[in-house]
């Protein structure tokens, strides 16, 4: 029976260690271990079980990309701002800070800062930004599962068949949407554990049974949570941290 071989690069991406497109990079700069031994070869193919390394260089070249958690207010938009609007990203500046260590924001952090999934304009919580593509493919790429946790208030009646409709059933632009947990928390407040992140999903599955969604946080992304961050604030993402 024939080995299982994969591209390097492929394996590299898959295991989240970084892109592929960064992958070959650096496979050909001869920074990648396989097995304990060099591979410099683009193209290369190896089984699905061995151990990969970078050299120091590498390995320094990707823990100096960071990651950095915003708690968003209302009012602030995800991405591309329109006329009139302000990107949530014009607050990762050094004075909202929130104090979590000894790193400060350096010029070159906003440089390549994208981010990993979106809050629309009337919602707010913990959004992501990173320099790492890995980490934004974990969170938004199309395979991804990480879970999204939200705290939504809405007016309307609460009823176990609303709540049964919102885990499992519904469609949105046409399309059956995943299973989600979906539990109430009082008279007027739900939580939703979403495994996608359609447009403004939450919203438009509370107005197919007929609720009308007053407030929405988002308090965590995968194992990362909000927590205190002030809204508002920034921190780095933790080194005990990972998506």
């Amino acid at each position: 029976m024939k080995e299982n071989v994969v591209r390097l690069s492929k394996l590299m991406s898959d295991r989240g260690l970084c892109s592929r497109r960064e992958a070959d990079a650096y496979i050909a700069a001869g920074q990648v271990i396989v097995n304990g031994e060099v591979v410099s070869k683009l193209g290369t193919k190896v089984s699905l079980d061995v151990e990969i390394a970078f050299k120091d260089q590498a390995q320094a070249k990707q823990e100096g990309k960071i990651t950095i958690i915003l708690n968003k207010p209302v009012g602030y938009v995800s991405t591309q701002p329109e006329k009139g609007y302000i990107a949530a990203i014009e607050l990762i500046r050094p004075e909202n800070q929130f104090s979590d260590g000894n790193l400060i924001l350096q010029p070159g952090h906003r440089k390549n800062l994208n981010v990993a999934g979106r809050l629309d304009i009337d919602s707010k919580g913990l959004l992501v930004f990173s320099q790492d593509g890995t980490v934004v493919r974990k969170i938004i790429g199309p395979d991804s599962g990480m879970e999204k946790e939200y705290i939504v208030g809405v007016e309307g009646l609460i009823t176990r068949q609303v709540i049964q409709k919102l885990c499992y059933g519904l469609t949105l632009d046409g399309k059956m949407l995943k299973r989600a947990v979906v539990e109430a928390l009082g008279p007027n407040l739900l939580r939703f554990i979403l495994q996608e992140g359609k447009k403004r999903q939450i919203r438009r599955m509370c107005e197919i049974v007929n609720l009308k969604v007053i407030k929405l946080k988002r308090v965590r992304v995968g194992k990362v949570l909000l927590g205190n961050l002030p809204e508002g604030q920034w921190r780095f993402l933790g080194a005990h941290e990972h998506f």
